[in-house]
């Protein structure tokens, strides 16, 4: 992750997942398992979701920024989910400051799975489909890496997994800090070069003598 502080606000960018990488063990509705969101499953999400939400710890008071107002972007790239965006937030941009950024969580809704049971070893929970419509910076808690509860929306109870992000160094960079160049030293004046002494006029009697000389 980076976060970088510019004069509209800290731009934070990264990687959020790696699809196809196999995680540390979850516990799911499957019970504990290995798990591995497969490649397009965030494309498919994306495309599908209507605006995405950054939120600060889980926090739905706390929106940091958003695709519909353009301040995130959220992608599946070649590498995996990235998410860039722009927040204002002055409690964030002070947790950057100080250090305290921990990293990113996501929710999965509805997701389609197939379970690989295996003979040694936990089962593979290969998930190839979604939802998504959050994505967390994690900042004043301990990121937990999986975690199951219930949601009721539209009368309708579901079933929402979050997951933390894949670990990533953070890199914090102020560009708002002035730097003050010192002023380089003033060259020296030139030292006029002294003007040509006059030649000697000649004295008056050497003028008449030549004078005389030229008319012999």
């Amino acid at each position: 992750m980076r976060a970088e502080l510019r004069a509209d606000g800290l731009h934070i960018s990264g990687y959020v997942n790696v699809p196809g990488r196999q995680s540390r063990p979850v516990m799911t509705p499957h019970g504990r398992v290995i798990e591995i969101i497969e490649q397009r499953a965030f494309a498919k999400a994306i495309e599908r979701a209507g605006n995405i939400q950054m939120l600060l710890d889980h926090d739905h008071s706390r929106v940091l920024a958003e695709t519909d107002t353009g301040t995130l972007s959220v992608r599946e790239d070649a590498v995996g989910l990235r998410a860039e965006s722009v927040v204002t937030d002055p409690e964030v941009i002070d947790g950057a400051r100080a250090g305290k950024l921990k990293g990113w969580s996501f929710n999965i809704r509805n997701p389609k799975d197939v379970l690989e049971v295996r003979a040694e070893g936990l089962p593979i929970r290969h998930i190839t489909d979604l939802d998504m419509d959050e994505i967390t910076l994690v900042m004043n808690k301990v990121p937990v890496y999986s975690s199951t509860s219930i949601e009721v929306r539209a009368d309708t109870e579901e079933s929402v997994e979050c997951r933390a992000g894949d670990s990533e160094s953070i890199e914090f960079v102020d560009t708002t800090e002035q730097r003050t160049e010192p002023e380089p030293a003033p060259e020296p004046e030139p030292t006029p070069e002294p003007e040509p002494a006059p030649e000697p006029k000649p004295k008056y009697h050497e003028t008449y003598t030549n004078r005389i000389n030229a008319l012999k």
